[in-house]
């Protein structure tokens, strides 16, 4: 049996420390998942069940240790926004996980971004569509090298910032998810089954805003190293 083309390649992000990479399966994504961020969205931020939305496995643009990556504005926006997130990269496969066991399930732990076209996101909720069109467009996804979970240091307490040419936009911690890592697979894992290379984007913090061509974003997770990514034409 043959494939009637070549099938592509899987999305390899490096590993910190060693030539390995890892593959990709699937991009799961936690809404509102910081109070404040929540509130500035205009939402309640009580302790309610997490929701979800995916990006293709494709959408991750894997960006080399030291490296600047160079992002084009995307089509049919004018309203493009960064969220820096806590990436949690999933090593092995389970259904109906319990809290308890949870984090024995991560492999490791990188820094990304969530870009969105805030425009067609808010058009599409308004309209009670999916957002697919905000969220799930190509190389929306940002991220720097996986660190082990074992390497990463007291992932729970980390900070996490983000600076756009230099002024500090987004900053928090960890410990402010309304729904912590090990909760979120947990609860991810009752809908989904769960295999090794699914990444899930755990949420970002309070202070989203706009990019245009020409600006620098560096972000970080203490523990985990930084991200930069320059928007270009």
């Amino acid at each position: 049996m043959s494939y009637v083309f070549p099938p592509q390649a899987p999305v390899g992000i490096p590993v910190a420390g060693s030539a390995d990479l890892f593959p990709v399966r699937r991009v799961y994504c936690v809404g509102r998942n910081y109070a404040a961020h929540a509130r500035e969205m205009g939402f309640d931020p009580d302790r309610e069940p997490p929701f979800f939305f995916c990006k293709p496995a494709d959408a991750v643009v894997p960006v080399a240790e030291g490296r600047t990556l160079a992002l084009p504005y995307p089509a049919e926006t004018s309203n493009y926004h960064y969220e820096i997130e806590l990436v949690a990269a999933i090593g092995k496969g389970g259904s109906g996980i319990a809290v308890e066991d949870a984090l024995s399930h991560v492999w490791g732990y990188a820094v990304g971004l969530d870009m969105t076209r805030r425009d067609l996101q808010m058009k599409m909720r308004e309209a009670g569509r999916p957002w697919e069109l905000g969220k799930a467009f190509d190389r929306s996804a940002p991220i720097a090298p996986l660190r082990r979970a074992a390497e990463a240091g007291d992932i729970g307490r980390a900070a996490i910032w983000l600076k756009v040419n230099g002024q500090l936009k987004q900053q928090s911690g960890i410990d402010n998810l309304i729904w912590p890592v090990a909760e979120t697979i947990a609860y991810l894992s009752r809908y989904f089954r769960l295999e090794a290379g699914d990444l899930i984007y755990t949420g970002t913090p309070e202070g989203v805003g706009p990019v245009t061509a020409g600006d620098l974003m560096e972000g970080g997770v203490d523990g985990l190293g930084t991200l930069k990514v320059e928007v270009t034409r």
